[in-house]
């Protein structure tokens, strides 16, 4: 499953540079072929991290998935023509920091943990006590 497309990743960085790292023949217009490539990597990745805790394929890929997915994809994209940047090593890093805390728990992003169902999941249940201030206790004052 391919967690953002060719749309995502216009709408994350921008036309110019997206053509800027995935037009490999210089026409002016991004390689489909290659950013596809790019953005399977990515995903192969984010699954790798995501099935330590998830059941995969995912329902609905949430917003900072689709974010993720594109972090990894341009990082993947630098290369022999493209060169890394520092803000491309960075948000690499970000997005990799991301990825282990989805897999150990310490990031909610409103997915279900495989294996539990509704019932299973943390709930919080709240007891009141006997009152202490009744009409009777306050009938003096």
């Amino acid at each position: 499953m391919r967690y953002a497309t060719l749309t995502d990743m216009l709408a994350q960085f921008g036309d110019r540079e997206v053509i800027a790292i995935a037009d490999r023949n210089r026409d002016g217009v991004v390689d489909q072929a290659m950013l596809d490539a790019a953005l399977d990597r990515a995903s192969t990745k984010m699954d790798s991290y995501l099935a330590a805790r998830y059941s995969l394929p995912l329902l609905s890929v949430p917003g900072v998935l689709v974010e993720v997915c594109c972090d990894l994809t341009r990082y993947n994209l630098c290369g022999a023509e493209v060169t890394e940047t520092d803000v491309v090593r960075l948000r690499f890093k970000d997005a990799i920091k991301t990825l282990e805390q989805l897999r150990d728990g310490k990031l909610d992003v409103g997915l279900t943990v495989a294996g539990l169902t509704t019932a299973d999941l943390p709930s919080v249940q709240v007891v009141g006590g006997a009152r202490t201030f009744n009409n009777a206790a306050l009938r003096d004052y």
